[in-house]
């Protein structure tokens, strides 16, 4: 399912840990390992120790993930992570990125720079945020979001291939409506049958799923409150957010100040969160 993971590790937070659990789902065992540690700019005299300390770093981390060295791709890069992250990832075309995060709220996220905010909003591949004050537990519960679009498909079908293999593994669908419209006599909500529809979607890659209709406010606080009330050990989420082209390289405020779903549930989540994102289109 996934073959090429890019792991943007610190050296701080729970993303060793869950690594660690990923790799004892099948659908990760076989995927290729690539660990990356970020050396911001900086001049020559303190170069080479900075250099030496972030081989440390990577060197620690597979012992501590008990990998092989041989087996691992340790990338050490000099620069500004944000961009470091989002460009490795295309050289190496990773179809996952496993980033920690302090969980910062959108203002906080900009005054301090976070990284994990800015890839999360930029990356066009899925990405999986682990925030640091999260306990990161075997992955057995996995609530998806449904939403009937085609990039929510494809976080059905990542859900569904994820917890298929694994012994007594239960997955959730979520629909989250503002307002839960009663249907005429016969008539099934819009809600209902997007549910039955991944239901039967589910079916078809052999993974039973649970439907959760739930009627919120706030579409975020409701998925939310659906991870709270299944105990899941993993959201995915399907976000449809892009940005313009042109904005590529600027952090847009608007987004991160404004009602972004998904940027509320990496804050508020009570579980690591796996974001499916639309592909940019030219």
């Amino acid at each position: 399912m996934f073959n090429n993971l890019l792991i943007a590790d610190s050296g701080k937070g729970h993303v060793e840990e869950m690594v660690k659990m990923l790799r004892d789902l099948p659908g990760f065992r076989a995927a290729r390992i690539n660990l990356l540690h970020v050396v911001p700019e900086q001049n020559k005299s303190g170069a080479e120790e900075h250099w030496a300390d972030a081989a440390q770093l990577l060197a620690q981390a597979v012992e501590r993930l008990g990998l092989n060295p041989s087996e691992v791709n340790s990338i050490i890069r000099q620069g500004d992570a944000k961009q470091t992250v989002l460009k490795v990832a295309e050289e190496l075309n990773a179809d996952l990125i496993v980033m920690g995060s302090r969980g910062l709220g959108r203002l906080q996220s900009i005054l301090a720079n976070s990284t994990s905010q800015y890839v999360f909003q930029l990356s066009t591949r899925p990405m999986l945020l682990v925030r640091d004050d999260l306990y990161v537990r075997h992955v057995n519960r996995l609530l998806v979001t449904i939403d009937g679009t085609g990039v929510g498909d494809d976080a059905l079908r990542l859900a569904c291939e994820m917890i298929r293999d694994i012994p007594g593994g239960q997955l959730t669908g979520v629909h989250v409506a503002r307002q839960d419209i009663t249907p005429s006599r016969g008539a099934v909500s819009k809600g209902d049958a997007l549910l039955e529809a991944a239901v039967q979607r589910a079916r078809g890659y052999g993974v039973a799923l649970k439907p959760l209709h739930i009627t919120a406010n706030d579409i975020g606080r409701g998925v939310c409150q659906a991870a709270k009330d299944t105990n899941a050990d993993l959201v995915v989420i399907a976000s449809q957010d892009r940005r313009p082209l042109v904005a590529r390289g600027l952090v847009d405020l608007d987004k991160l100040l404004g009602g972004s779903v998904s940027d509320y549930i990496r804050v508020h989540a009570p579980a690591p969160v796996m974001l499916v994102r639309e592909p940019e289109r030219s």
